[in-house]
């Protein structure tokens, strides 16, 4: 059963099994971790501060994480969607379904919300796959939108909005 929950310290050893691969890292801003303490270091300052990541997990094992950015001042209406999850667990619809989740939650927790926005790499067909499964829509391709380790990227923008929930 997958679900979502703040992370927590002892997540640290999870953390590293996909934190801590380029493969699961190059579509991620940050870099791949390579310390226990680094790590560490990322529990206790990005995620358990963050005002929503969540690590995606089975059998309350942090597997992989999905993190709403929320705007604000004008834009406080919208908000960015970032996830990643351990490639061992690629393909298996975990991803979509951690998405899912999120969307059906995140409306609730900021209720002033009115556009989730997802943007990923044009050449990241498993990424936009799991955006149209979850129910967002393709709006098109941002051209060298993106600046991702040192490249700069053009991406494809998706958007569920509000409205967009089932009933």
């Amino acid at each position: 059963m997958i679900t979502l929950r703040p992370f927590r310290l002892s997540d640290v050893d999870d953390i590293m099994s996909y934190a801590g691969d380029d493969q699961v890292t190059r579509s991620l801003r940050w870099k791949t971790l390579t310390t226990r303490d680094e790590a560490l270091t990322f529990i206790k300052d990005v995620c358990i501060p963050h005002p929503w990541r969540r690590a995606i997990c089975i059998d309350d094992r942090s597997i992989g994480f999905v993190t709403i950015f929320p705007g604000s001042g004008d834009d406080r209406y919208k908000a960015d969607l970032g996830y990643a999850i351990a490639a061992k667990y690629w393909g298996q619809g975990i991803t979509t379904k951690a998405v899912k989740i999120t969307v059906s939650q995140v409306f609730n927790d900021f209720p002033i919300l009115v556009r989730l926005q997802a943007f990923a790499d044009v050449e990241n067909k498993a990424s936009q796959r799991v955006l149209e499964k979850a129910g967002f829509q393709r709006e098109g391709v941002l051209r060298k939108y993106g600046y991702l380790k040192g490249n700069i990227k053009d991406l494809v923008v998706y958007s569920f909005l509000s409205t967009e929930l089932a009933v």
